[in-house]
């Protein structure tokens, strides 16, 4: 990826942020409490590092889409080495170690599995995978010894188990085990302990542990959850969580089973039995964490024992993160953390606990939260919220600068002189009135800059709030309305960046087609600006509208149409309605038109001028010209257009040396 800007534009933004998109990944560098970095990798092929105490970057990597195996100093971002992989072979990657020592890391391509040294990334040993056309492989795993195990499936059918030596890669063992309900290991196994593979199957209501090392041919054993005490949600698929703190050593035998949105078991494997150590209950989201020789665990729950079954979110926007012990469930006195969530917020979907010791040997923790709306949040005990992120705003999918309303003191200039049927006397004291106000405000301005000054330049405070937001005396500052693919809006003040507010769609489809529109600006007080945005609705599938101020991002008291159909076209014409609005034309698939609004004048209007109103329906295309490019010559790696709601129009296009090309 290369940008670049010319010589004498270096450094002229008004202002820059700088996001990463969504999280798929987080770790904390350091196990102390002074905690260094914060390494995230996300849904747009990036690696990043976060200051932990201000949540700005240290350093962003855009990686190779799983085409590269990289390895970066963690304390500047510089590039270690690099290996190139096999276009669309990656499967997945593992510590592996020795000895209590981190030294290779395995990877898992489609039909190979190789081990490559940590320190510089050569290649130790590659070996080719047995029946790869029929096996999806889809897991490695080591526990600290001499073992590497590939695991694979033939989905409905059976396990297949691939033993090799670390040190030269020869396949010690290989067995295939019969498992006529499994179909992914990703999605419905883990490992447990001294290496037990265990699957939670919905269909037989039970859980299938095997060891991977054991030398005799042993099957699945099944334990059925009743036999455990334990009760699977209705339709709802099983999910395990593990941990292994250190690659060269085994995982804890303690694990995670979650039953159900809001229900979660703490289980332990020991001499080859499952045990239940605590039921959580109501719990939306859980988390491992280790600092030193101590492994707790974290569990979010809402904050009073009611909650909302229906919706799974956490009772009057507040939840709580507590720590309890791994090893027995008991719970930690006071490691209670507060959550309030943004009510504008989507709700908790990933939770990362970063664990210390404290002077007095008692464990502390940070927290990480991640809602649905792609929003990152980073607290410290007892709730204190450090930071935020809105890494929504790295996916936008549409955009409308809004014009800023007038305050008081500029409408009331605007109208200085009042109307000619007011007469002379009037026009007069309108005038002086008008005058007297301006005087009133600059006084009260001369006033602030006063006080002001007497005060500590560090409690001065020149933020801008939707209060105080007006329009500048040229309008130059404006309203950016922004709409990103988590289905979040977002009111941005163009002269600061500032975020002035937020609103979160829960009902919409991520990554769906949106269109914004403005159908009324400020310039029609006292109607307030408003803008229409055409979405898809999550559960339904269909279009509906979403009608908002985009000044204050409060809904709209106006009711719009319910569309019953799929819309394929929407035309925003300059026709408006007696209150300013312009009016929406939207075509569903039987050819219907739907007007909004759709008063009586109106209707009338759009019968007026029916026959000047145009929708193309025919969308085939027929071949023009084509050029063949030499595969040998050229590689096409991507072909883009124009995007459909592109604003500028123009045939120009800048070149290098600044001339334009028609």
């Amino acid at each position: 990826l290369c940008d670049a800007v010319y010589e004498d534009q270096v450094g002229k933004f008004d202002w820059r942020q700088q996001y990463v998109g969504k999280v798929l990944f987080a770790h904390f560098e350091s196990h102390s409490q002074a905690s260094k970095k914060l390494i995230l990798a996300t849904d747009k092929n990036i690696v990043a590092s976060l200051n932990p105490r201000t949540g700005d970057l240290y350093a962003v990597v855009v990686t190779g889409n799983g085409r590269l195996l990289r390895s970066w100093e963690s304390s500047v971002g510089a590039l270690n080495w690099e290996m190139l992989l096999d276009p669309g072979s990656f499967l997945a990657a593992v510590l592996v170690g020795t000895q209590d020592s981190v030294k290779f890391v395995a990877v898992l391509k489609k039909a190979t599995v190789s081990l490559h040294y940590l320190s510089n990334g050569h290649q130790k040993w590659t070996e080719t995978l047995p029946d790869s056309d029929t096996v999806h492989y889809q897991a490695v795993y080591s526990s600290g010894g001499s073992q590497l195990f590939v695991l694979g499936v033939v989905p409905h059918s059976h396990l297949s188990i691939i033993t090799f030596n670390i040190e030269d890669g020869e396949i010690t063992s290989q067995r295939s085990v019969d498992a006529p309900w499994l179909s992914s290991i990703q999605a419905r196994c883990t490992v447990v302990g001294q290496g037990v593979l265990i699957c939670a199957d919905a269909s037989t209501l039970s859980l299938y542990m095997l060891p991977l090392s054991s030398e005799e041919p042993v099957g699945l054993q099944q334990v059925p959850l009743q036999s455990l005490d334990l009760d699977l949600a209705l339709g709802f698929q099983p999910v395990l969580l593990t941990t292994q703190p250190n690659p060269a050593r085994p995982p804890l035998a303690q694990f995670f089973l979650q039953l159900g949105p809001d229900h979660h078991v703490l289980l332990q494997l020991s001499d080859g039995h499952l045990s239940p150590l605590r039921d959580f209950q109501p719990a939306f989201l859980v988390s491992f964490a280790t600092t030193g020789e101590k492994t707790v665990a974290a569990v979010l729950s809402p904050k009073n024992e009611t909650w909302l079954v229906f919706d799974h979110v956490c009772n009057e926007q507040a939840c709580s993160v507590s720590l309890y012990s791994a090893d027995s469930g008991r719970r930690l006195l006071d490691t209670t953390v507060t959550i309030h969530l943004d009510p504008n917020g989507g709700k908790p979907e990933k939770l990362y606990v970063h664990a210390f010791l404290k002077k007095d040997d008692s464990v502390g923790y940070r927290v990480l939260v991640q809602t649905e709306d792609h929003t990152i949040t980073f607290l410290q005990q007892p709730g204190r919220i450090v930071w935020t992120r809105e890494e929504a705003l790295a996916d936008v999918v549409t955009m409308e600068m809004v014009d800023l309303p007038l305050t008081g003191t500029q409408a009331e200039l605007e109208g200085e002189f009042g109307k000619k049927a007011d007469g002379l006397a009037a026009m007069v004291l309108k005038r002086l009135s008008s005058q007297l106000i301006l005087l009133q405000a600059w006084i009260a301005h001369l006033w602030k800059l006063f006080y002001d000054a007497r005060k500590p330049r560090s409690q001065v405070k020149n933020e801008v709030t939707i209060e105080t937001l007006a329009r500048d005396e040229f309008n130059l500052q404006k309203m950016m309305v922004m709409v990103t693919a988590s289905g979040k809006l977002f009111g941005i003040d163009s002269k600061s960046g500032m975020v002035l507010w937020k609103h979160y769609l829960r009902n919409v489809q991520p990554n769906a087609v949106f269109k914004l529109m403005v159908q009324r600006t400020t310039a029609h007080f006292p109607h307030p600006p408003q803008c229409t945005l055409l979405i898809k609705d999550k559960e339904t599938g269909l279009a509906a509208l979403h009608v908002f101020n985009p000044i204050f991002g409060k809904k709209s008291h106006v009711t719009p149409p319910t569309l019953s159909r799929p819309v394929l076209q929407s035309l925003l014409l300059p026709l408006m309605d007696q209150d300013y609005s312009k009016v929406l034309l939207l075509i569903d698939d039987e050819y219907k038109v739907t007007a909004f609004p759709s008063t009586k004048n109106v209707l009338q209007q759009l019968q007026e001028m029916a026959s000047a109103i145009y929708f193309f329906l025919d969308l085939s295309t027929e071949l023009i010209w084509e050029v063949v490019i030499p595969p040998e010559v050229q590689k096409i790696v991507a072909v883009k257009g124009k995007r459909a709601n592109e604003h500028v129009h123009s045939q120009g296009r800048v070149m290098g040396d600044r001339s334009v090309l028609y």
